[in-house]
C-alpha cells in the first residue's frame, strides 16, 4: 500500500489532519463582534424592553477567535409546538436568504436580553446543551438594557465550562460528584472577552460624525446623583434570590433528614435480622440474608440536584456586583460634586 502523498509544505495528509485536530482543540479566547451586529442587538433589545427577546448570531469560528459578523432577531411567539416549528422554519428561511446575498450564515450562537442581569436560568443551560449537539463552539451574547441606561454597555459573551457540561450530560450534579470534580458555583459559566471591530470605512465615517464640541448635555447627565430606582430593583431581585436559595437549602435539609431516618431504620432492621439469624443458627436452620432489596427502607433516596442552588448563588453574586459598582460610581460623583461646591 502506497504512503499518502505529502501535502503542501512537506506534510503528509495524516500530519495535516492531526494539525487540524490540534487547532480544533484551541480554547476560545475572544469574541470579535462587528459594530453592525452590536448595534442590531442593542436596537432589538431596546425596542422591546422590558420584554425579553432573542435572536441568532452568525459568523465564523477561526482558531481561538469567534467572529460574529451578523445577526437577526427571532419573532416573538407564544410557547407551543406549532410556534416552535414556525420558529425553526423562520430561522432556516432567514439563513437561506442570507446565503443567497453572500452574507455569513454560519450559526455561532444566539443573543438574548435580560433584566438587571437575571440570565442564570436552567433554560439557558438547556439551550446551550442543545446548541452544543450541532455546534462545536457557541456563545450566548447577553444584553441588559436596564444596566445600559446607567451609562455602561452591559454586553456579555458567555459559554458553559467543559467540566460543567460533562457533569450535566451524565446527570452528575450531586454533592459527591461536584466535590470529586472540585466544581463550585463559579465554574458554571465562563465569560469570554468581547472585542468590537469595524472596517476602515466605518471607522472613518464614525470619525466624521464626532461632534466638534468636547462636552455635551449627555456628558452632564452622567453626573446625576439619583440611583435609587436602580438600587431598589437590584435589592428587590436579590431578596427574591435569597428566598429561592433558602428554599433550596430546605430541600437538602429535608433530604438529609429523610436519609438519616432511613439509615436508622436500616440499622434497626439489620440488628433485628441478626438476632433472628442467631436464633436460627441455634435451632440449626439456615440464616436469612441481611439485606432485602424488596424492603422499601433499602431503596436509595434520590439526591436533589444542586443546579438550582448554584444558579441562584450565581445570580446573587451578579446582583452584589451590580450594587457594588453603582455604589462606587455614586461615591465618586458625590466627591466630585463636593469638590465643585467647595471651589
Amino acid at each position: 500500500m502506497a504512503n499518502p502523498a505529502p501535502a503542501a509544505g512537506g506534510k503528509s495528509f495524516l500530519q495535516a489532519m492531526s494539525t487540524v485536530t490540534e487547532e480544533a482543540a484551541v480554547p476560545l479566547r475572544v469574541v470579535q463582534m462587528e459594530g453592525l451586529a452590536v448595534l442590531k442587538i442593542i436596537k432589538h433589545c431596546e425596542e422591546f424592553a422590558p420584554a425579553l427577546v432573542t435572536g441568532q448570531l452568525l459568523g465564523l469560528d477561526v482558531g481561538s477567535v469567534l467572529e460574529v459578523t451578523n445577526c437577526f432577531p427571532f419573532p416573538i411567539r407564544e410557547d407551543d409546538e406549532e410556534a416552535d416549528a414556525d420558529g425553526a422554519n423562520y430561522q432556516l428561511e432567514m439563513m437561506r436568504c442570507l446565503r443567497e446575498v453572500n452574507v455569513d450564515n454560519n450559526t455561532v450562537g444566539w443573543y438574548q436580553s435580560c433584566l438587571l442581569g437575571s440570565f442564570q436560568t436552567v433554560e439557558l443551560i438547556e439551550t446551550f446543551m442543545n446548541y452544543q449537539e450541532n455546534i462545536r463552539r457557541c456563545v450566548c451574547i447577553v444584553y441588559d438594557p436596564s444596566r445600559s441606561s446607567q451609562g455602561v454597555l452591559a454586553l456579555k459573551a458567555l459559554k458553559l465550562t467543559d467540566s460543567f457540561m460533562d457533569l450535566y450530560r451524565n446527570n452528575g450534579l450531586t454533592g459527591e460528584k461536584l466535590r470529586e470534580k472540585k466544581l463550585s458555583w463559579v465554574d458554571i459559566f465562563e465569560e469570554i472577552p468581547i472585542k468590537v471591530s469595524n472596517s476602515a470605512l466605518v471607522s472613518a465615517f464614525m470619525k466624521e460624525l464626532e461632534p466638534e464640541s468636547p462636552v455635551s448635555q449627555c456628558d452632564f447627565d452622567r453626573l446625576k446623583l439619583s440611583t435609587a430606582p436602580f438600587m431598589e430593583r437590584n435589592l428587590e431581585f436579590m431578596i427574591g434570590c435569597m428566598d429561592g436559595l433558602s428554599s433550596e437549602q430546605n430541600k437538602f435539609q429535608y433530604y438529609y433528614r429523610n436519609l438519616g431516618r432511613q439509615q436508622s431504620q436500616q440499622q434497626a432492621w439489620l440488628q433485628k435480622r441478626r438476632q433472628e439469624n442467631m436464633s436460627r443458627k441455634a435451632a440449626g436452620e439456615e440464616p436469612l440474608p441481611e439485606e432485602d432489596p424488596s424492603n422499601p427502607i433499602f431503596k436509595p433516596l434520590p439526591e436533589p440536584s444542586r443546579l438550582e442552588g448554584y444558579l441562584v448563588t450565581n445570580q446573587i453574586s451578579s446582583y452584589c456586583n451590580h450594587i457594588n459598582g453603582v455604589a462606587g460610581q455614586s461615591f465618586n460623583r458625590l466627591y466630585l460634586m463636593k469638590a465643585l461646591q467647595e471651589d
